[in-house]
């Protein structure tokens, strides 16, 4: 008995927990498959299911279950990224609970506060995923953090060292005050902020003068090493070589010139502060100007500062302003808005650093990743995100690697007590190396020291591809062989340089070959105001939540809607209720065939045979519309060919033409090509809607013990017969006319009607007439060349009249008919004003000047059609 409503709560626990009981999702290397691998984008272990997540995975899981119908040995591999500046701020916001400082602790213990984290609150986001239906190879599961995956990157590192990309130098770095440690140039986020532009007085020394410097920054004034002027302007030449004082602590600075400075832009005159700004810096080590750090790593001013020690610099700022107006070397000031970088991580204003850190050498790594997604060799979708790409590779700097914390893999190098680095894999062979490359035998290991810092979280995501199959550990394993390259890669576009680039560069340098051939760039979720969704905002629905109220393919459904590669969702709840009517309208569907009884006649019967050849036709179109949309990764799109197919030309219009009276059998033969319909369908829809697909599939006919839809054929598109459809169109056209036209004039459905065609062509018509009777509810049905009596519209080139025998009231018909023949003669008037323009019909495109034809061809014929009618109602 098949229940009157769909309840998805009933059927998606049952129906995931028999694909992973019968590892319909399980993988492993079959020579006789081709294969189809997907690794995930590994979320932060730290993270927990948010609507990005849910468009992200939803597309991977419908490619996945798609390949695996069409018979590829579909593989995807679920894990999670250790996540070093978010998980260790978690841990020690834990201690921080228990009492515990990180700093009482030493590495081991708080490693194992860490992985003790980790086991408990690591997995929830995978297990979220099983909600929503992703058909994960969950014994594949890898963690970046797991032993072999820790390997990989510590070989990985060795490799690179030993090649020259690997270095370590003094250089300005994105430092994250509150995460204490560096962060890359990508995971900083500008944002604009308002802040106040303070105009300050610095002394000329030996000169009653002041220049006038403008900042956003006076709490850095104590780290100034010159005042830099263009060498062109005039305001200032009279001053080149001399000096000035810094304000308040009255230090001597030069006044140097450099065509960098912009004239026009602040006062022409700029302070410079090497150790606090990237483009300072580069302006002092041009001019070999003094380094001076007055800030401490937690971004409070230090001992150099002179003043305000202690103090935390925005705290600083304030202060200082007011020291500045009361010593009168404040000018003025003004409001200011200012693009400021904040790290992405914890949202602390990023501090410029002068650090000792380890990089990684960019250009000469970076030439096939960037000559390999410009021939498309890796294609993007959209290709819009190639230019972009290209841009930033061209202008890229050496990547920051080095972290300046403990959760992560630590940096595999060693300090001799003079400062002498080994890069080894480990202590032992650090010393190996010390004793038998360097000669220096007296050593021991307890005279070699271990960098603390970690590597960037990135340097082992960019392996992704590679160490899930444990191909840096095991460069000939049968699973890297077998799956490496991946296909597809879906991701946002904001990490396509964080991770997407770094994947290809490690792909072509550890493999020697591309890591992807395809990489769908998804859109960012919106609110419907187009902000972007975040828990501050308070704009983000519970992704959980939402399919409890709406159940999995409800949400599915509605995040895919309208939802193109590249193009932002701006989500509303209503796309998800919109995707739970589908599935209201699918399981209707399905109960009404289900419900219908049966007969055997003794000859087909032929409306039924002629909806069902449409149908067919219809289905067929739409298997090579889709397929062609997911070869162009068109899903959405894909998507809405599927729901109008369901929607539209299965349940509106093909069930209706099949549909028995009321209480009456239907033919086996119908009957049976519908449940076969319903069955394409259903493997059709299936990548899109799991749930309720194999529900229906396996009640429509009887199944095997481990039969499912997700492992069934994909449906191949078979003939199509484009006459058969071309005529279907014209048939619904006029079913949909005499409705209308019942629907204006107020007549009852129920009221039968006779109609007369007014064509030389009554053989198109003809095989139609017994669907037209059911549809439309016509009494009977003649032909005729001459004029007819009744309402009448237009169908290609034929007339058709209803007669509405004495269910018209004929003054307001009148009335009625007038009104559109004044329309319908205004806008024949327009169309021959435009093609009496010989400048548009010369100019303009041929087919747009033949629409323009067409349209005053249609009117012509309208106009006669009304006329013709009015004469017969006043007759």
């Amino acid at each position: 008995m098949i229940s009157k409503t769909y309840n998805p709560r009933e059927i998606e626990d049952k129906w995931y927990s028999y694909w992973i009981e019968n590892r319909y999702f399980n993988s492993k290397p079959n020579p006789d498959k081709e294969p189809y691998t997907i690794v995930i984008p590994p979320p932060n272990v730290t993270g927990v299911l948010h609507m990005g997540h849910m468009l992200n995975n939803t597309i991977q899981d419908v490619l996945v279950r798609k390949a695996r119908m069409e018979g590829k040995e579909a593989c995807w591999v679920p894990g999670t990224d250790h996540a070093s500046i978010a998980t260790e701020a978690k841990v020690v916001a834990m201690l921080k609970e228990q009492g515990i400082q990180k700093s009482d602790l030493t590495r081991e213990e708080f490693y194992k506060y860490a992985w003790e984290w980790t086991d408990k609150y690591g997995g929830i986001i995978l297990k979220q995923l099983r909600k929503l239906g992703a058909s994960c190879d969950w014994d594949r599961t890898r963690f970046t953090m797991e032993p072999s995956l820790y390997d990989a990157v510590i070989d990985t590192f060795i490799d690179l060292y030993n090649k020259g990309y690997i270095y370590r130098g003094h250089r300005m770095v994105n430092w994250d005050p509150q995460a204490k440690t560096t962060v890359s140039d990508e995971e900083v986020i500008t944002k604009e902020v308002m802040t106040k532009l303070c105009y300050l007085r610095y002394p000329i020394v030996g000169e009653n003068e002041a220049i006038i410097i403008a900042t956003v920054r006076p709490e850095t004034i104590m780290a100034d090493s010159a005042i830099c002027v263009h060498p062109e302007d005039e305001r200032f030449k009279h001053l080149h070589g001399k000096k000035a004082l810094i304000p308040l602590i009255n230090r001597e600075i030069p006044i140097i010139t450099d065509e960098y400075v912009t004239m026009d832009f602040g006062t022409g005159a700029l302070k410079v502060t090497p150790a606090h700004d990237q483009n300072d810096y580069d302006l002092g080590v041009k001019h070999k100007l003094e380094i001076i750090d007055i800030l401490t790593e937690e971004g409070k001013l230090n001992e150099k500062a002179l003043i305000l020690v202690g103090e935390d610099r925005f705290v600083a700022r304030k202060k200082i302003i007011k020291l500045l107006e009361e010593s009168g070397n404040l000018e003025k000031i003004e409001d200011y808005k200012s693009n400021v970088g904040h790290s992405e991580r914890t949202n602390a204003v990023i501090e410029p650093r002068l650090s000792l850190q380890w990089f990684v050498r960019m250009k000469e790594l970076c030439q096939p990743a960037l000559e390999n997604v410009m021939n498309d060799n890796i294609q993007l979708h959209p290709p819009k995100f190639k230019n972009t790409y290209r841009i930033w590779i061209e202008n890229i700097r050496d990547w920051n690697i080095s972290r300046q914390l403990w959760w992560g893999q630590q940096i595999p190098a060693y300090y001799l007590s003079d400062g002498t680095v080994i890069v080894a894999k480990n202590k032992r062979e650090a010393l190996r190396k010390a004793q038998h490359e360097m000669q220096l035998f007296a050593l021991t290991e307890a005279d070699l020291t271990q960098d603390p810092d970690v590597v960037d979280t990135w340097f082992s995501s960019w392996l992704w591809p590679i160490s899930v199959f444990d191909g840096i550990k095991d460069p000939n394993n049968e699973d890297i062989n077998y799956y490496y390259p991946t296909n597809d890669l879906v991701t946002a576009p904001e990490i396509l340089f964080f991770w997407v680039m770094r994947m290809i560069i490690a792909g072509y340098e550890f493999r020697g070959e591309l890591p992807f051939r395809n990489v769908y760039l998804t859109g960012i979720v919106r609110d419907p105001k187009g902000r972007k969704m975040s828990k501050s905002l308070g704009n983000s629905p519970e992704p959980l939540a939402l399919i409890e109220q709406y159940g999995a393919d409800g949400v599915r459904t509605g995040m895919l809607f309208s939802s193109p590669a590249g193009n932002d969702l701006l989500f509303d709840e209503k796309l998800c209720e919109q995707g739970r009517n589908f599935c209201n309208k699918i399981w209707n569907a399905f109960r009404l065939v289900k419900g219908w009884e049966v007969y055997s006649p003794q000859s087909p019967v032929f409306s039924a045979q002629l909806a069902v050849n449409w149908f067919e036709s219809k289905l067929n179109q739409t298997i090579t519309e889709v397929l062609d949309l997911f070869s162009k990764y068109r899903i959405s799109d894909a998507l809405n060919g599927v729901y109008k197919l369901i929607w539209d030309d299965f349940c509106s219009q093909y069930l209706e033409m099949i549909k028995p009276e009321y209480g009456q059998p239907i033919d086996k033969e119908t009957f049976e090509a519908t449940i076969d319909f319903f069955e394409r369908i259903m493997a059709l829809t299936h990548p899109f809607m799991p749930f309720i697909t194999e529900e229906i599939w396996q009640d429509i006919r009887p199944r095997g013990e481990k039969e499912s839809l997700c492992v069934a054929e994909y449906p191949k598109a078979k003939a199509i017969d484009t006459t058969l459809l071309a005529n279907g169109e014209i048939f619904f056209e006029i079913v949909t006319n005499i409705r209308n036209l019942r629907s204006t004039k107020n007549i009852s459905p129920k009221t039968a009607l006779p109609l007369t065609i007014k064509t030389e062509n009554k053989g198109l018509y003809q095989p139609f007439e017994g669907l037209l009777v059911k549809l439309a509810n016509i009494s009977e049905i003649n032909y005729t060349t001459d004029q007819a009596d009744g309402m009448s519209f237009l169908v290609k080139a034929d007339e058709f009249f209803v007669n509405l025998a004495g269910e018209l009231d004929v003054a307001a018909e009148i009335e009625n008919l007038q009104k559109e023949l004044e329309y319908t003669l205004g806008f024949k008037k327009s169309v021959e004003a435009k093609l009496s323009n010989e400048r548009f019909v010369q100019n303009a495109k041929a087919d747009v000047v033949e629409k323009e034809r067409q349209k005053l061809a249609d009117a012509e014929a309208k106009i006669v059609a009304i006329q013709e009618s009015l004469i017969r109602l006043k007759a």
